[in-house]
């Protein structure tokens, strides 16, 4: 029975990633956003400019994407401009430690990021089994690298730096 339970997990894990990969949500370019940057992951062939619209008050307004990449990839993007848009730059880069840590790590310490949105944390979760296969991390993280590299004023990152 246990297994059952985790086979149909699984499959629903899959069908969420499926349907933002083929249905990616935020795709597209805000004509308000001030922030932006581009991330590649020669790896895999992923590309990808995040646009971010920041208030003055330090809350992501708008968060948008284009670009193309593999399945997860584009998941990850477009769960990522979901669970971003209204919070601020430091409550994002807590989101972003604890979804790598998910990514990352067997044995994820989320609390050690400080206090995050748990309902955020728990749609992401969905792609915490890129850690099975350590090649996909890159795919996985690549949107959120480059949200991070859009928040500090960088223009470009690379999975490879």
């Amino acid at each position: 029975m246990l297994n059952d339970q985790f086979g149909d997990l699984r499959d629903l894990y899959q069908e969420v990633i499926l349907d933002h990969g083929k249905h990616p949500r935020n795709h597209r370019h805000p004509p308000d956003a001030n922030r932006e940057a581009r991330g590649d992951n020669p790896l895999c062939g992923d590309r990808i400019t995040v646009y971010l619209t920041l208030g003055e008050d330090g809350v992501i307004r708008d968060v948008a994407f284009e670009g193309r990449g593999c399945a997860i990839s584009t998941a990850s993007a477009s769960l990522m401009t979901e669970v971003i848009r209204g919070k601020t730059e430091p409550d994002a880069r807590a989101l972003f430690e604890c979804f790598h840590d998910l990514c990352t790590k067997d044995d994820a310490e989320i609390d050690a990021h400080g206090p995050v949105d748990e309902d955020a944390l728990d749609r992401l979760r969905v792609l915490s089994g890129v850690r099975e296969f350590p090649v996909r991390v890159k795919c996985a993280t690549l949107a959120w690298h480059t949200l991070s590299a859009a928040l500090a004023g960088a223009g470009k990152i690379s999975t490879e730096s």
